[in-house]
């Protein structure tokens, strides 16, 4: 269990249009000029977009894992330790991350070719 900066990136790598950028310690990700996620390589961690309820459930559930970031809006950011995720599990919430994030048609055509929500 566990997964690298490396291949966190070659996850993120996966999704249509995101675009990178760097900020003082941290990497960030954006799709069409919105952010959805960042990287602190130094702790190994990532922070993503979640919803609210989201950010709550991972929080109670894995402490260990999950860190309640900040909220904004209607959304919870959520860090994630990479050494304590698997590969399935992190992909499934940044996947989250860019759809809560992306334009709804990039979003459905993402959703169709990776058959999501069949």
């Amino acid at each position: 269990m566990g997964v690298s900066v490396e291949e966190f990136l070659k996850l993120v790598g996966e999704l249509p249009e995101v675009k990178t950028g760097r900020g003082g310690d941290w990497v960030s990700f954006k799709v069409r000029g919105k952010g959805f996620g960042y990287l602190w390589e130094e702790t190994e961690t990532v922070g993503v977009k979640a919803t609210i309820e989201e950010q709550i459930a991972l929080v109670a559930e894995r402490p260990e894992v999950f860190e309640e970031q900040f909220t904004a809006g209607r959304y919870g950011w959520v860090v994630i330790h990479l050494d304590r995720i698997d590969r399935d599990e992190l992909f499934e919430l940044v996947a989250e991350a860019w759809c809560l994030t992306a334009p709804k048609p990039l979003v459905a055509a993402f959703e169709a070719a990776h058959q999501i929500g069949r």
